[in-house]
Parts: C-alpha cells; structure tokens; sequence
C-alpha cells in the first residue's frame, strides 16, 4: 500500500458515517502522510482522537521511516503474539475515502493515481494504535495501517491494499473482547468491480502539498513532471 491516502469528508458526514463526534479542530486531508496528526476512532472512545501516523515528526530526523511502523500485515496477526495482543487491546479504525499509488512507466518514473471506493464511499480501515512516553514524561499516540493482499485491480502497482472493515462489523471492532481470528474475519476483501482508480498530479510527492487540486484527475505525468502514454 503507498503511503498516502485522503479524507476530505466535511466534519457534519464523517461524524454522522461513523457516529462519533468531530472536534472543530477537524480539517479535511488530502494529502495524509507519514508523521502527521490524523483522525482515527479508538476503543472507548465517543469522538475523533488524533494520533501520528508511523512516528512523531521530531523522531524522525527527516529519515524514511520503516514500512514495520506505518503497516501491520493482517496475516501477520496470527502468527506474532505481539501484535495479536496489541490487536485485542489497542485496536482503531482509520477513516478513508481515498488513497494514493505509483504505476511504474519507466526504471525511474512514476505516476500516481488515485483510488476511490464505490460512489466515493468513507470506508473504515483496520488500524493499531500505540502509546509512548517521551523524555519529559510527556505522553505520544502513533497508529499504524493494517494491510491485506491487494484485489485484482490493485494488484497491477501494489501487492497490498488497506484491511477495510465491513461496514456492520465497525462497532464490534472497537468494542469486541474477541479473539484475533474472530476480529480478523470482520475484514472483507473490497470488490475490484466497486474501485476506481485515476491519475493525479505529481505534486502529491511532497507531503507538505495540500488541498482539493491534489484529488483532481490529472493527465499521467511522472514524478518529474514528464507526461506518459503509457498509464
């Protein structure tokens, strides 16, 4: 799965789609990336929490992070016991109505597309969450993304794709004491016939770039800027 992904909702239908309430600090995403402040949904919690995405910014000393701290593989699960525990303990739902792959053209260049569920549907995405204490007794909230094998239509740029949770089972997914195996099975593949998926502009590569322009479709250019014929 890349590592950047979208949630433009307006604050009103994200908190009505999964009924929690939104603060007014709420800003929609077009460019969510690794290190940022972004809303998930927490067991036991009533409203959106804000939580960094893999590490907070002053960790990362502008290094690439490890794909281990922004993805979780939900095959995985069952056979680490550190992450079956933290899936029965620390679960969150990530929300989603969007996310960003690259299609090879070329040894060096790329395109990136946009992939969208359904009619432009908010989905609810498997997710980890941890806690650290920083050196001042301060406490950090980080998430992670699970993962599962991408479908047919994403399989061409990337072998994963986010472990969405079937839309009935959200609730029981925060809430559930159940066993690893059992919350696993309340993650479905999404239909390849239901994903869209459509170029957009390079300039997602720059996670400092933000705003509505990012999503819109964009003729196939690569990372430089050069055009393809070949997306």
């Amino acid at each position: 799965m890349g590592d950047r992904y979208t949630i433009t909702a307006l604050a009103s239908v994200l908190s009505q789609r999964f009924n929690v309430e939104v603060t007014s600090g709420y800003k929609p995403k077009y460019n969510a990336a690794p290190t940022q402040l972004l809303p998930i949904i927490t067991q036991g919690s009533k409203g959106i929490s804000y939580f960094y995405w893999g590490q907070i910014p002053d960790w990362s000393n502008n290094k690439p992070l490890s794909n281990k701290l922004l993805f979780g593989s939900i095959e995985e699960i069952t056979q680490k016991a550190s992450l079956a525990k933290s899936l029965t303990q620390t679960r969150c739902i990530i929300p989603m109505d969007g996310y960003y792959e690259w299609k090879r053209i070329s040894k060096k260049g790329r395109v990136a597309h946009r992939i969208i569920f359904g009619d432009n549907e908010i989905i609810g995405v498997a997710g980890l969450w941890e806690e650290f204490e920083g050196d001042e007794g301060e406490m950090h909230h980080t998430f992670k993304i699970l993962t599962t094998s991408a479908n047919e239509a994403i399989e061409p740029m990337n072998t994963r794709m986010p472990a969405i949770i079937e839309r009935d089972k959200e609730e029981e997914w925060l809430k559930s004491n159940a066993s690893a195996e059992e919350l696993i099975s309340m993650i479905s593949p999404y239909p390849a016939n239901k994903i869209h998926i459509y170029s957009v502009s390079p300039k997602i590569e720059d996670i400092k770039n933000e705003g509505e322009h990012l999503i819109k479709p964009f003729a196939p250019a690569d990372q430089f800027g050069n055009y393809s014929l070949f997306d």
